[in-house]
């Protein structure tokens, strides 16, 4: 599982590239959200570039749409209750618009498939992440009566060939997808049921994309993936063989101003040559998320993480060995099946010791047709789960904090991302280690590198003398 944020994300298009859509005359104009983590943001800009392929016009009011799509997750029931509470939202816009055609895509379209369709007959389509090449056609069955569904898996689409329609809104930082699906049977989770086998993009589609994105003005990518240092591109003559190491490094090497992030690590395939290429590199962040899930060895067995503790220790140290200022992040899941106040206490110790700068914290979810659903019991009580959590959230905070704290009096150059949502008159940017940092807004521009002297933090936010 990759970086998700701790809350459901709801975010219809916006920015420079929505503004595009918008100005064109289209009788045809499509409403689009996505939730949950950043693949799925990413297959919506696939999925807008394919509508306006068609004709179709983008708006950021679902009752002026002819179509209207939610892109969806499965990883949490949470996330699942969120989206069928829009649908039900959306369905009331449907009594008032006859010919107004809504569909589900991602991994919750993947997982229930007909019972969307049929049973709760709230969607018109329904369409799997690796099938959205056949969305112009579902919409024409749709429009004719018919329900459009196409949920098949496949071992070779990457949508390498089709460019991005950019939805973020700052025009600085984009998404790069360097491989889709995942062979990781971790039995909590339901992404490779919902997203397939894992395949590597074709290396110099994946260059190509992140060059046009630097000429338009983008100075960060991150290359995105379920587990990319599994990333593995050969030629049909096999005579070359890229690495997750080696596209870095040619990734990087577009030019010295592009920063280059990528998410998701897996602490079992996470190789030095990737921590050397980062460590070559000042323009590879020193940041990496690295979910660890658990800090007993025990539940990592049942989680089927094919790691312990030990092991991801290992890792840990290794990294700041070779990357000693490298930003850590991790996901953790508490309450999983059969866990102790013992293996509780081994998360926490963990915890302590690794002092991550950013973690991702949640209670246990069991997800239908997953190996931990059909072979063991959800059996910590929900009361347990939450006291676990707030526990570890506890220990998260305070090492935050005390990660800020030793930030005091060191300089960075940070990439400005945006206005600051609690002052019009400052912004905010990253450092390489992904901590923000908030600055007046003087007379710089988003997208500027400024180089800062941190004077003041938060737990979860630095502040930051412009020394250029």
């Amino acid at each position: 599982m990759f970086e998700t944020n701790s809350k459901i994300q709801d975010e219809s298009i916006q920015g420079k590239a929505f503004d595009s859509l918008t100005n064109q005359e289209s009788p045809k104009k499509f409403y689009i959200e996505s939730y949950g983590c950043a693949m799925n943001f990413n297959d919506s800009e696939i999925v807008a570039s394919i509508l306006h392929e068609e004709g179709y016009g983008a708006t950021q009011d679902p009752t002026l749409a002819d179509l209207i799509l939610i892109n969806t997750c499965s990883i949490r029931d949470k996330a699942e209750q969120t989206v069928r509470h829009r649908l039900m939202h959306f369905k009331a816009y449907k009594k008032k618009k006859k010919a107004l055609l809504v569909g589900v895509l991602g991994c919750m379209a993947e997982r229930l498939k007909e019972k969307l369709l049929e049973e709760e007959k709230l969607v018109d389509i329904v369409l799997g992440p690796d099938a959205y090449r056949s969305l112009p056609h579902l919409i024409a069955e749709a429009s004719e009566g018919q329900k459009g569904i196409n949920v098949l898996l496949s071992r070779e689409e990457t949508y390498g060939d089709i460019s991005p329609i950019r939805l973020d809104s700052n025009g600085v930082t984009s998404f790069v997808s360097i491989m889709r699906g995942c062979n990781n049977m971790c039995s909590f989770c339901v992404v490779p049921f919902t997203r397939g086998r894992e395949r590597s993009r074709d290396t110099y589609s994946i260059v190509k994309e992140a060059q046009e994105l630097f000429d338009n003005g983008y100075r960060e990518v991150t290359l995105l993936g379920q587990n990319v240092d599994s990333y593995r591109w050969e030629n049909e003559d096999g005579n070359e063989v890229v690495s997750f190491a080696q596209l870095l490094e040619k990734v990087a090497c577009i030019a010295p101003e592009l920063r280059v992030r990528f998410s998701t690590s897996h602490p079992k395939d996470i190789t030095d040559d990737v921590l050397y290429t980062i460590a070559k590199y000042p323009n590879i962040c020193n940041y990496i998320h690295l979910p660890v899930q658990s800090g007993s060895t025990r539940l990592l067995q049942l989680m089927n993480r094919t790691y312990t503790k030990e092991w991801y220790v290992h890792q840990i140290n290794r990294i700041r060995e070779i990357i000693p200022r490298c930003g850590i992040s991790t996901d953790l899941i508490v309450g999983f099946c059969t866990e102790t106040e013992e293996d509780h206490q081994a998360t926490i110790d963990l915890m302590k010791y690794c002092k991550y700068d950013l973690a991702y914290m949640y209670a246990y979810s069991e997800r239908p047709g997953t190996l931990a659903a059909r072979r063991y019991a959800d059996d910590v009580p929900e009361e347990i789960k939450s006291r676990r959590l707030a526990e570890i959230v506890a220990v998260h905070r305070e090492n935050a904090h005390q990660s800020n704290i030793a930030e005091l009096g060191k300089q960075h150059t940070i990439l400005i991302e945006g206005i600051s949502k609690k002052n019009k008159d400052e912004y905010f940017g990253r450092t390489d280690n992904n901590k923000v940092v908030i600055i007046p807004k003087m007379n710089f521009n988003m997208g500027d590198y400024v180089q800062v002297v941190i004077t003041e933090c938060t737990s979860g936010t630095l502040m930051g003398k412009v020394l250029n």
